[in-house]
């Protein structure tokens, strides 16, 4: 059951060295590629990058919380085209999501690593920089970049308990 999934997952920060299998790698990209969007209008698209050193190199993407990607088998760069939609950050977010489910379906691990609106250095933004890296067309925002591979470390569940209940109301905000 997907509350199943939802129970168990967690982020995911180290990996083994175990390389992903192609079978695999084709139902993370068929995961993301269901996402949802309004009028068959899919603004997202995917960079799918395993090659070590270019993955080492957006390992450098920000300031921080971004080097452990350099551990990960697979680094998905997630984009989009603004100019499709007004709520590309909406629907880019809407995939990443389903590649996470997908990944700890997988058994996989996985981590987001925010992108947008952060800095690389005082010079550019983290956006910029990974444009450089991969080569995208300069119309192109990247939302995330999400960290994929076997988990070298082991995470439980959050418990139901630690739940913020309290940030949900029946009726009218603030009825509990």
């Amino acid at each position: 059951m997907l509350i199943d999934l939802l129970r168990s997952r967690r982020s995911i920060r180290a990996f083994t060295d175990r390389p992903l299998e192609q079978e695999k790698l084709d139902l993370l990209i068929e995961a993301m590629l269901r996402a949802p969007a309004s009028a068959g209008k899919a603004p997202w698209e995917f960079v799918v990058v395993s090659d070590r050193e270019t993955i080492a190199r957006l390992s450098l993407a920000k300031t921080q919380n971004s080097a452990f990607l350099k551990d990960a088998a697979l680094v998905v760069v997630v984009c989009a085209h603004p100019q499709i939609s007004d709520v590309w950050v909406e629907y880019a977010a809407i995939a990443t999501l389903l590649l996470h489910l997908e990944a700890h379906d997988l058994g996989l691990g996985s981590c987001w690593v925010q992108v947008r609106l952060r800095e690389h250095d005082g010079q550019r933004s983290a956006e910029k920089y990974i444009a450089e890296v991969l080569g995208l067309d300069p119309a192109m925002a990247v939302e995330a970049m999400v960290a994929i591979g076997y988990p070298a470390e082991t995470k439980t569940g959050h418990p139901t308990s630690s739940l913020p209940y309290d940030k949900v109301s029946f009726e009218r905000h603030g009825r509990s």
